[in-house]
C-alpha cells in the first residue's frame, strides 16, 4: 500500500501492531486522528503514556491497579470472607461486569499447561496460599475456564488448599467446557458464579 507520507505509514505500522488491528483498520484509525483536532491525539498520546508508565499489580489479587492496592481490594463493602480465582485479569472484568460477585479475586497470571511448558511455579499460587494462611477466607471460587488445563489447574490447586477449613466450589456449568471465561455472555456467567458448586475432584 502507497501511503504518500512516512508519517501515514509509521503511525498505520504502530496500530496494525496492536491485536485484533489489520492494515485497514489501522489506517482508519490514522486518518481519522489527522481530520481530529490536534488535541484529541495529544490526549490520546498522553493517557497511552501515563497509563503504561504508571499502571501497577495490585500487591494483593495481581489485578491491574492506579496504586500499589487495586480500587477491589481497597473496598470495605466487598465480602472479604469470598475469594474467586481467575486466569487473567479480563476474567476479573468479565465477572464484575456481571454485578453479582461481591467478594474478593485473586489472579493466576495464566493456568498450569505442560505442553506450553506453564508449570505451577509460574503462576500467582505461592501468594494464593498465603492469602487462605491469614484465615479470613471461608470459600474459594474457581472461575477458569472450563478447558481441560483449567481443569487441571483447579485439581492441582484443591489438592494445595486441602489443609485448609474452607470451602471449594466451581462455577456451574452455564459456560460450556471448552470456552474461555472472558467470552460468556454477562447472563450466563452472572448465573454460573451464583450456581457454583463444591468442587469434587476425582480422588477425592
Amino acid at each position: 500500500m502507497n501511503y504518500s507520507s512516512k508519517l501515514i505509514e509509521e503511525a498505520v505500522q504502530a496500530f496494525s501492531a496492536l491485536p485484533s488491528i489489520g492494515k485497514k483498520t489501522a489506517l482508519r484509525l490514522v486518518l481519522h486522528l489527522v481530520k481530529t483536532e490536534p488535541g484529541m491525539t495529544e490526549r490520546l498520546g498522553e493517557a497511552l503514556l501515563n497509563m503504561r508508565r504508571n499502571i501497577q499489580f495490585c500487591r494483593e489479587c495481581h489485578h491491574l491497579s492506579d496504586g500499589p492496592q487495586c480500587q477491589i481490594c481497597s473496598d470495605r463493602r466487598r465480602d472479604r470472607s469470598l475469594l474467586c480465582v481467575v486466569e487473567g485479569i479480563r476474567d476479573v472484568m468479565a465477572i464484575e461486569e456481571t454485578g453479582q460477585y461481591k467478594g474478593l479475586y485473586h489472579v493466576l497470571g495464566g493456568i498450569i499447561s505442560p505442553l506450553e511448558g506453564v508449570g505451577p511455579e509460574a503462576l500467582q499460587i505461592d501468594s494464593l496460599l498465603q492469602r487462605v494462611a491469614v484465615g479470613e477466607i471461608t470459600e474459594i471460587i474457581m472461575a477458569v475456564s472450563p478447558t481441560i488445563e483449567g481443569e487441571t489447574t483447579i485439581f492441582y490447586l484443591s489438592r494445595q488448599l486441602k489443609e485448609y477449613p474452607i470451602r471449594v466450589s466451581t462455577i456451574a456449568r452455564g459456560v460450556s467446557f471448552g470456552g474461555e471465561l472472558e467470552y460468556a455472555d454477562e447472563l450466563t456467567l452472572g448465573r454460573s458464579i451464583m450456581a457454583r458448586v463444591p468442587y469434587k475432584s476425582e480422588g477425592s
